[in-house]
């Protein structure tokens, strides 16, 4: 089972991407504010608004990595645009990989691994 299956319950869609292009929100019609864009921690596989979107496609991420996509006892969250990392994960190389990855999805800041231990 791939991290979005087993942590958001979803198959890849067809369109997924680790970084899409956002798509623009519409503007208000009320107001002559133009259209705004969508954080880069809150676009989700498609580029549409998703409010977990950086955790989903740092989970998509971890699907597309061979040395990462057994791994089935840690979970990815986030906090804003910090990417959360917690449970239990083989090594410390698998854990530093996993930190590489979820550092490299666009909009992640930062990497909290505090949750997370080895054995």
């Amino acid at each position: 089972m791939g991290w979005l299956q087993r942590l958001f319950g979803m198959e890849k869609p067809e369109n997924a991407e680790v970084n899409p292009t956002p798509q623009s929100i519409a503007p208000d019609t009320s107001s002559n504010v133009e259209t705004e864009s969508i954080p880069p921690e809150r676009l989700g596989l498609s580029g549409e608004y998703d409010q977990s979107g950086l955790a989903k496609r740092v989970a998509l991420a971890f699907d597309q990595d061979d040395q990462l996509d057994d791994v089935d006892t840690l979970w990815v969250a986030q906090t804003g645009s910090t990417v959360v990392l917690k449970g239990k994960v083989p090594s410390q190389e698998i854990l530093d990989q996993m930190v590489s990855v979820a550092g490299s999805v666009n909009g992640a800041t930062d990497v909290n691994t505090d949750q997370a231990t080895i054995g």
